[in-house]
């Protein structure tokens, strides 16, 4: 256990310092001498020069050495940020609870803050306006309910919704496809093909939107598996002759230049299809960090939210999540294996 001093001699200082200039959070505190303060390793102040800091095991110990707590970010006593998000999240229950979505004003009257500053703390600790949130809410019990069985018009109404009208004409976007189409597991035909790339098998399918899944593996069983998980009412097809140059297609995007233009049947919450979108837009050759992809998006501390979306991706290389990498330029998990990853950065020279 880390004795109550300042914390060099017990953990490495160029460690401490790099957790601190990543932010990375750890269970110290650290003293700047120009300033006389102490803060968490996860405040929101410039980072001051190395040799004006010291790093503590306890707030006691930097109080101690002459130090006073930081006001912005509070080491005593909970942070302003875990506070800010235990209020976003109680506006969360707020709005799962509520029968029909509540209003902007409504919302930032619970949260006694004007709604304008609401609004921009709800999007920047959740990634998502609250309208969007209480519209995924709705989603997500429209698809609980179509799932376990009840009539469309009846989850409809049960999820808020009082409009059949107003449902079906956005039941694409909310769903990905029809609610009757939902509710049979994702009836309808799929083509797909598997094929061999330099990364392995690559299975492609496609249903009448468009391409709605690219995967990558070793065992070509495997991923004609999961695709049955995913769609599991599905009528899968077998390519015929003019799917299979779809297939080679995806191929050439895997193992040469081609950039194709394909239809893509993205299927995906509201968030994750923002994450998805600001992926599309990294340009082959170039890397971003998972916070640099929540800045881009206008959620910067939604960064494990970003990552999770990322690993919700099933269309590789299509959906180019393996140009998202640590904020030290290091390779993090890739639902496809790490190796590929590798494979698919030095190819495009990143």
């Amino acid at each position: 256990m880390l004795m109550s001093m300042p914390i060099e001699t017990a953990t490495s200082p160029d460690a401490l310092w790099d957790a601190l200039k990543n932010r990375a959070g750890g269970d110290f505190f650290y003293s700047v001498k120009t300033t006389g303060v102490y803060c968490r390793p996860s405040c929101a102040s410039r980072l001051p020069r190395r040799e004006n800091v010291a790093f503590y095991s306890s707030c006691d110990a930097a109080e101690a050495a002459g130090f006073r707590p930081c006001l912005r970010c509070r080491p005593r006593g909970d942070s302003r940020q875990a506070e800010q998000a235990r209020l976003i999240a109680e506006i969360c229950r707020f709005i799962e609870g509520a029968e029909d979505a509540p209003s902007l004003d409504q919302m930032a009257a619970r949260a006694a803050l004007s709604p304008h500053h609401f609004h921009r703390l709800f999007k920047s600790v959740t990634g998502l306006t609250p309208k969007a949130y209480a519209d995924a809410h709705r989603a997500r019990r429209v698809r609980d309910g179509l799932s376990a069985g009840e009539a469309v018009t009846t989850a409809l109404y049960d999820a808020g919704y009082g409009s059949n009208g107003r449902f079906y004409e956005r039941s694409n976007a909310i769903l990905g496809m029809t609610p009757t189409q939902f509710q049979r597991g994702g009836a309808g035909d799929i083509r797909f093909a598997i094929g061999q790339c330099s990364l392995g098998a690559v299975l492609v399918a496609q249903s009448e939107k468009g391409i709605c899944a690219i995967t990558l593996g070793d065992d070509a069983r495997a991923l004609a598996a999961d695709l049955q998980d995913r769609f599991p009412r599905a009528n899968l097809i077998g390519a015929d002759a003019a799917f299979e140059a779809t297939v080679a297609q995806v191929v050439g995007m895997i193992d040469g230049d081609q950039t194709p233009d394909l239809p893509l049947d993205i299927r995906g919450t509201a968030f994750q299809q923002r994450v998805w979108q600001a992926l599309r837009a990294i340009p082959p050759g170039e890397t971003r960090s998972y916070s640099e992809v929540a800045d881009a998006i206008g959620a910067p501390k939604a960064v494990r939210a970003v990552a999770g979306a990322c690993a919700a991706n099933a269309l590789a290389v299509a959906i180019p999540c393996h140009r998202v990498v640590k904020t030290d330029g290091a390779l993090s998990g890739y639902r496809w294996g790490v190796e590929r990853k590798r494979a698919l950065l030095l190819k495009e020279g990143a």
